[in-house]
């Protein structure tokens, strides 16, 4: 007899101990959340943000498709935003950056082609004539400059370099045919049409010879680029370092020149760069990080073409998102009202569970919304959610019509709690395993929203069989041993369970 007492009371006090550690776990994680100002990451319809789709400038095969979808993700993350998401559509990429305030500036910095050459100087050609009638046809083949305009140690270090005047008709070397074996023309970023143009050589080096690039600022409180360089483009760099030794050489990205430093102008002779080099030029904060994230995270296999930019307002999806919370809150309350009025006590076990779980959720999808583990929470997402009650409160009614089965059996609801959660657990769990597959397998083969409806539907399946047994199991249990919860009055268990007071005993 004092053995089974004794395991009664081990079994009891194992039961307070699921029951509490499930409370405090959920209120603390929801407290936590709170403290640290945490909230969902909101998705594209409801943050409002900027929504952008491009077009490959050729075909491109899957590898090259994952290569700047990859690159692109990399890109708009090293911008400081968070939830973006980078996804093919059909033959396109399609992005979205939710929350977003200077849409321009993530918009630069992701159709980007980033293509950065290094090429010597051979001279420079003044701006493009305003004569548009004295223009020479696009494409163009451009000259060899005139020897006694030709950038020289001698002519460079005399300031005695000037412009070739037979450059003034031909027009600047267009992005799409700055062709790395070529000799081009091309301007200064930033100087605008009546700016000086400079004729370059064939470029040696690329941005691939980049390893990694920061933004800082240097001793005369100027912005510049600082790169470290790979193994090979080290060796590269020092190759045309010492080729053009006290000769300038132009930083070129994307069409337009970015500055042309002269090689180590203050030393002597030359020394290795060490495998770092600076990129300085007309810089703001802005554009240098830019350019630092760009160069970091390589250059687009193939150039984008910008078919479609929106910035996105989150009114309208404020204004479905509070219709639809309030229609599932209305559905909600109407539910709980009926569970407590048809179970009794045991309705508030219900409204207690989802009190909790809705804890719980709020502090995961807070927590997960500073992580790219999980999609942005769009109406998707609160779709699924609102899907998962349903699923939840099955659970509960599941339980509760096994435990009447078991008292109509003549059994006190003492007994029943135990032989009925058996049997209704695997009912719970098959069903629960059942919709957890179903989501699984829509977040893998779905895109776009219907994932974070997956996602979400998923994660509060996966609470629903956590709640069921560490909560609901313990709680049930704890009522039915306990003679006041389970008799006779009008909301006792027994009267949630349809059993006669005397049964209940």
């Amino acid at each position: 007899m004092k053995k089974e007492r004794r395991a009664d009371s081990r079994a009891t006090r194992a039961l307070w101990l699921s029951l509490l550690t499930v409370i405090v776990v959920s209120i603390g994680a929801f407290g936590a959340t709170f403290i640290a100002n945490w909230s969902p990451r909101l998705g594209l319809d409801l943050a409002g943000g900027l929504s952008v789709v491009y077009q490959p400038a050729r075909p491109i095969n899957a590898l090259e498709m994952a290569q700047e979808i990859s690159i692109l993700s990399n890109r708009v993350n090293a911008s400081g935003v968070s939830g973006a998401s980078v996804q093919q559509q059909g033959t396109n990429i399609a992005v979205t950056v939710p929350g977003v305030k200077d849409a321009q500036a993530i918009l630069k910095t992701l159709g980007s082609t980033a293509q950065l050459y290094i090429r010597p100087v051979i001279c420079y050609a003044p701006p493009l004539t305003n004569d548009k009638k004295k223009h020479l046809p696009v494409g163009t083949p451009i000259p060899a400059c005139t020897q006694q305009y030709q950038v020289t140690t001698s002519n460079y270090s005399s300031n005695s370099a000037t412009t070739d005047p037979k450059y003034q008709y031909f027009p600047s070397t267009k992005a799409a045919k700055d062709v790395q074996s070529d000799t081009v023309l091309l301007g200064q970023a930033g100087a605008g049409a009546t700016g000086g143009r400079y004729v370059l050589g064939p470029a040696p080096i690329t941005g691939r010879a980049i390893k990694s690039a920061t933004a800082n600022i240097d001793q005369t409180g100027a912005w510049v680029v600082d790169c470290t360089l790979t193994s090979v483009g080290s060796a590269q760099w020092d190759a045309v370092a010492q080729q053009y030794f006290h000769l300038p050489v132009a930083i070129e990205l994307d069409g337009q020149v970015q500055s042309a430093p002269v090689i180590s102008p203050g030393s002597a002779t030359f020394q290795s760069y060490g495998g770092t080099v600076q990129i300085s030029g007309s810089f703001t904060a802005q554009s240098a990080k830019e350019l630092a994230t760009a160069l970091t995270y390589g250059s687009l296999p193939v150039s984008l073409i910008e078919l479609q930019a929106q910035t996105v307002s989150p009114t309208l999806g404020h204004s479905s998102l509070v219709a639809g919370l309030g229609a599932g809150l209305a559905g909600l309350a109407i539910v709980l009202l009926y569970v407590i009025l048809y179970y009794r006590a045991l309705g508030l076990v219900i409204v207690s569970g989802l009190a909790l779980t809705a804890l719980l959720l709020w502090a995961i999808i807070s927590a997960l919304g500073h992580t790219s583990l999980a999609p942005s929470f769009t109406l998707a997402g609160v779709t699924g959610l609102i899907v998962s009650i349903g699923i939840t409160v099955d659970s509960y009614i599941v339980y509760f019509e096994r435990l009447k089965d078991e008292t109509r059996t003549g059994r006190t609801v003492r007994t029943s709690v135990d032989r009925g959660f058996k049997s209704a657990w695997r009912t719970v769990l098959a069903a629960d395993l059942v919709s957890l597959l179903a989501a699984v397998i829509l977040y893998e083969l779905a895109l776009g929203d219907v994932r974070g409806f997956a996602f979400f539907l998923g994660l509060s399946t996966i609470l629903d069989i956590v709640i069921t047994y560490y909560y609901t199991r313990p709680l049930v249990y704890l009522l039915g041993r306990n003679e006041r919860a389970t008799g006779g009055s009008r909301f006792g268990v027994a009267r949630g369970l349809a059993v006669e007071a005397e049964v209940a005993q």
